[in-house]
């Protein structure tokens, strides 16, 4: 038995998104979803019920941070990152490699691993697939993410090779040193940056290593969006339809539609709440920056045509004031709304799937969001 499965429910006919439900040790979530961000065991000013009562179904956290703080050993002897956290539902833990790539200038890539520096303290670390193995496995989340070399963009065809040679030869030693498949699923990574060969080869090696879902990583790493679409266009094609994918990094509302039409199932990102702690919201009719001076005396709530609690019970006056003064309440309802309003729009991005409508959806969604605009501003 493996601890993580596919369910397909639907191909949209119109635009040939999957509709389906993936089932772990800790419950089943439904596809396409977006996934909060709780970075060191808690996504930022949000407390587990807040997630729940937005019906969060599955969130992130990370293993190089838990790592260093507090350790994946008072982790572990807390019960796990579920008890620690009092998080009931699925967690998703990435395998660190990003942050070793893209926190610490000082770095050294050997076969064995990664030599780099603590972005805390400076001291020296060293991390590797067992390690990270090791790391999740204490750590207990439902899916781990396999220990892969991630490269900067844009980066020489020839590095790129041999990077993808060598995060398909992690990927094997993260399958060795795993310890707990009965409980926690494994994913692989597929890299390869913006070649088409290289992503073909790097899906080929992991699919045939039979992970229980893969990832596309190397996204959403500073490329033109048309890029990205494109690596996916033809990236998902080489990945198993019995089993899910997922877009690391990735949290713009275009993005995920345009995702999903890609066939991508997963998706995860720190924007909606990173924004929200500098006063910028996601509303229905496109950005809304509200620490800006016109929504002093500006009563109405954050989106006009949003059920959460935020917007049923607050002002954008009110939000603007304590956003300016910096007060935690501020960002506690602006990082609320964000998440609910991507959560509810992966809502209706199942729902058209159902319907046989994702691209009508889209066309309406892009038209009243602003994004078919010229010069519309994305986040």
């Amino acid at each position: 038995m493996t601890a993580i499965t596919y369910e397909h429910i639907k191909t949209c006919k119109q635009s040939g998104a999957r509709l389906g439900k993936v089932h772990t040790p800790h419950g089943t979530f439904e596809t396409p979803i977006f996934m909060p961000v709780g970075t060191l065991a808690t996504v930022k000013t949000m407390s587990p019920e807040d997630l729940k009562d937005m019906n969060a179904q599955i969130i992130l956290s990370n293993t190089y941070h838990l790592w260093l703080r507090p350790g994946h050993d008072i982790i572990q002897e807390a019960g796990g990152l579920h008890k620690f956290m009092n998080w009931d539902k699925p967690i998703l833990t990435d395998s660190g490699g990003f942050q070793v790539f893209s926190l610490s200038d000082l770095r050294k890539i050997e076969e064995e691993g990664v030599h780099f520096r603590n972005h805390l303290n400076g001291d020296k670390l060293f991390l590797s697939p067992e390690k990270a193995m090791q790391i999740q496995n204490a750590l207990g989340s439902d899916i781990m993410m396999a220990f892969d070399e991630c490269p900067p963009y844009p980066a020489e065809h020839d590095y790129m090779k041999k990077s993808v040679e060598r995060t398909s030869r992690w990927a094997e030693r993260c399958l060795s040193a795993h310890e707990r498949p009965a409980d926690q699923g494994l994913f692989g990574i597929v890299q390869g940056g913006e070649y088409e060969d290289l992503r073909k080869q790097s899906a080929e090696d992991l699919v045939s290593l039979d992970f229980p879902g893969y990832a596309v990583g190397g996204l959403s790493v500073g490329e033109p969006k048309h890029v990205m679409n494109r690596v996916l266009e033809f990236t998902t094609p080489h990945l198993p339809v019995n089993k899910p994918r997922y877009l690391m990094g990735v949290g713009s509302p275009d993005a995920l539609i345009d995702g999903a039409i890609r066939g991508i199932d997963m998706f995860d990102c720190v924007l909606p709440t990173r924004i929200a702690r500098n006063g910028t919201l996601m509303t229905s009719t496109g950005r809304l920056v509200v620490r800006n001076a016109k929504y002093a005396r500006d009563f109405r709530p954050l989106d006009e045509n949003c059920d959460c609690h935020v917007c049923q019970n607050y002002s954008r006056a009110y939000i603007r004031h304590l956003v300016k003064c910096e007060e935690t309440f501020g960002f506690r309802l602006t990082s609320y709304h964000n998440l609910y309003f991507l959560l509810k729009l992966m809502e209706q991005v199942r729902q058209a799937i159902r319907e046989d409508r994702l691209l009508d959806f889209r066309e309406e969604f892009f038209e009243q969001y602003g994004f078919n605009k010229p010069n519309a501003k994305n986040f």
